[in-house]
Order: C-alpha cells, then structure tokens, then sequence
C-alpha cells in the first residue's frame, strides 16, 4: 500500500470525517474509505466501479489521455517490439525481466507443461460440434482442478507456481483442442520445439496428412497479438477473477471465472465485431457511405475498432500491431478476401479524415488484431479464445498478486437497496 501524507475532509450532516489520501507511484490520489460505514454509517455509491479503487497492484499501470500502458514499468510498445510472449508472462508474474538463465528456465518449464492430461480430452466429445469455442474453455479450465490436484491449494506457495505454469502453457493447447473439435478436425499434439505462438498456430492448422511449416511471420504476429492482450488492468475479466479468488477459490475456477467474463461483447468481442461490421460494409466502394453514417450523430452506427473507452488518444497498442498487420497482408495478400480490402480501405480513410483525428477515433489494438486473426483464417468465434488465451498470464498474475497480500479480504461490493420496506406476510387465500 502506497504511504498517506495527505487527508480529506467529509462533512456529512455537520459532522467530518477524516479520510486519508494514498499517492500513487503513477495516476491519480486515492481517498480511503475503509473506515466510512463503521464511523459515518454511509457507503459510496458507484456503479461499475469507474471511480473506485479495489485493490492496490504494481503490475500494471494505463493512463488513457496519454495513451500510455506500462508494464512493470516497461512500455507496451517497448515490450512488444523487443520482447516477446513470455518474457513479457515472467516480467508480469515476478515483477522483473529475466536474466539469460531465467528465461532459459522458464520457456523449459512452460513448454514441459504444453500437453493436456489425456482423459480431458474425452470432455471435449462430450460438447455439440457447433458449440462456441468459449463455452468449451469454460468448462475445460474448470474443470483443471479436476485433474491437477496437486496445485490447488492456493496457501502453498509451491502448488500456487505448478497452477501457474500449467495454466500459461495449456491454454494455447486448450484453444487449439476447440477449435479443432469444432471444424471436426483431430487435435494436435503440442510440440516442445517449437516456441509458444508457432505452436499454437501448428495446432491450429496442421493437419495430419501433411507437414505444416509455421511461417515465422505469422508467428510474430501472433506472439505480438498475445504480448500486447496479455494484461490490462483492473477490466472486468481481471476484476472477475480477483473477486472470485478473493473466497478462496482454486486458481483454475477463477480463469474460468475469467474466461466467462471475457466472452462478453462488450468486454472481449471487440475485435469480432469490427470483422462484422467490415462484413456488413462489404465492399470498398461503400466506405464513404457508412463513413457518412459514422458521423451522423442521429445514426446509430458506429466505427468498430476505432477509438477506445479507456485509451483518449492513440492506444499505444495499436501503433505496434499496424505494423505486424501490414506484414501479415504483404505476405498473405487481400486480393481474395474483400473483408481485408475494405479493412485496408478504411484505415486509409478514416486518417485521412480530420473528423476522426479530431474526435481522436484512431485504429485500435482490435481492428488489427481482427485483420490478422481474418487474414490467418481463424474464423471470428475464435477471436475472444485467443483473448483468452493470450489475458491468462494477466489473470494469474494479478491472482498471484491478491493471493499473496496479506490483507487479502473477500470482496463484499455494498449496493444501494430500493426494493419495499419491511411488510407483512399474506397467506395466499387472503391475497386479492
């Protein structure tokens, strides 16, 4: 916890409270209202928590009207562009970058783990062809605690590092398993040569009647999707599974928790619904119509993939993945597929446009997430899985983080009751 210097003073039917005021290493004073209800006998009252501070975290730091994301310090942009997946997984979990040795370490380490007990494979049979590729990671991670009962006792510092581990190398294996058993392919076993985004893209997409060359290209690309989602704060998934952990719960339910949180459109569907609505514009030749409309305040479209709720200016994860996109579609070509043609198109557009400059509706991280995911050839019900596979190292440190504070307390949010007042019960011959 950061030190108070500072308080405020609440005045409330004549009588004040002292509030002391933490000062963080970044961002904006905190008030500390801990103590308000036992002495004032009031709560605060803020729906979505947009104004209050749950926790205390060194992990991650966004200021969105500078469009800055450090992690641990460190620059997304800096970190994408010179790192790479899970040197940024050791970074996040142990608070520092790696040395040589640690690095060497700990890919071992992940890599031995990439593989799936073999009877958690049967679960998958179990599910509709057609299920969504989420639904069948929320119940696979769940169901971890399962199988791996030698790391869910979260007071054993030793069995917390196994669950963390395990979960960073299954979950590409994981998603993988999903997507196959939803095009009716066979899964694919991981291999431990290859570096942790080319294997996931061969599970992905090889298939056993011929060899699969993962092209490094690609596998940059998806390494930089994976860095630049891998933590964001305290959103709703994370916030999800740090109440979740808070009662105690085993690490493999809270990601699960997680998971489910982030299959919400409003949370991980981003970059889906930009493909869509590049979809429903369908062809190069009608983006100045629906740019028209994107500025229409009476029209309810809206440009998906521009602008961002937190980030005010550029998201400073976007200018790194632009670069990844456009290499992506100078080796794989848009010739044949309109969607990317119109996504191209757009960009250009919407640049060029001072509209959009002004009202600060940049490209961000999902319009080139979603173009390379296009380009690739995942379909779009794979998108938030790789969300997911990509946010799990930022839930299992911000896990780590709670678990390992000692003034861990459940979460208990307070609510603002407006139901009836207290009533007498009617037996139900009486009730007109």
């Amino acid at each position: 916890m950061a030190d108070t210097k500072k308080t405020a003073t609440l005045t409330l039917d004549g009588t004040s409270y002292e509030l002391p005021v933490y000062s963080p290493t970044e961002g904006p004073d905190v008030l500390d209202i801990r103590k308000l209800y036992s002495e004032a006998g009031v709560f605060t009252y803020d729906p979505g928590f947009t104004s209050t501070a749950a926790c205390d975290s060194s992990i991650t730091y966004i200021d969105g009207g500078a469009g800055v994301l450090l992690h641990r310090g460190y620059t997304i942009g800096e970190l994408a562009e010179k790192s790479h997946y899970l040197e940024v997984c050791y970074l996040l979990l142990y608070g520092e970058l790696p040395t040589a040795a640690q690095m060497e370490d700990f890919e071992s380490r992940v890599t031995n783990h990439t593989m799936i007990h073999e009877q958690m494979h049967k679960f998958f049979s179990g599910f509709r062809r057609d299920a969504h590729p989420m639904a069948i990671m929320v119940a696979v991670v769940g169901a971890m605690s399962a199988f791996y009962h030698d790391s869910i006792d979260i007071s054993d510092p030793w069995q917390r590092e196994v669950a963390t581990i395990r979960l960073i190398a299954k979950m590409p294996t994981i998603a993988a398993a999903a997507y196959k058993y939803t095009i009716g392919q066979p899964m694919v076993y991981p291999r431990n040569d290859l570096d942790y985004a080319s294997n996931f893209l061969r599970m992905c997409f090889s298939v056993p009647a011929e060899e699969y060359e993962v092209n490094p290209i690609l596998a940059r690309a998806m390494d930089r999707i994976f860095t630049l989602h891998a933590d964001h704060e305290q959103n709703a998934s994370t916030s999800t599974v740090r109440l979740a952990s808070s009662s105690g719960a085993n690490p493999f339910a809270c990601i699960a928790a997680g998971i489910a949180c982030l299959w919400g459109p409003a949370h991980g569907g981003a970059n889906q619904a930009c493909l869509e609505m590049l979809r429903e514009i369908g062809t190069v030749d009608r983006i100045p119509e629906y740019i028209a409309r994107a500025k229409d305040k009476n029209d309810p479209f809206r440009l998906m993939g521009f602008g961002h709720r937190v980030y005010k200016n550029i998201d400073p994860r976007a200018t790194v993945l632009k670069q990844s996109a456009d290499e992506v579609l100078e080796l794989l070509g848009v010739d044949n597929n309109p969607t990317l043609q119109v996504a191209k198109e757009l960009e250009k557009a919407a640049l060029a446009d001072p509209y959009f400059a002004e009202k600060k509706l940049f490209p961000n991280v999902d319009f080139y997430s979603g173009i390379i995911l296009e380009a690739m050839g995942f379909p779009t019900s794979m998108f938030t899985p790789i969300f997911a596979l990509s946010r799990t190292i930022g839930w299992i440190s911000q896990w780590k983080e709670m678990i390992e504070d000692p003034a861990l307390k459940i979460g208990r949010p307070r609510q603002l009751y407006t139901g009836e007042h207290q009533r007498a019960y009617t037996n139900v011959e009486d009730r007109k």
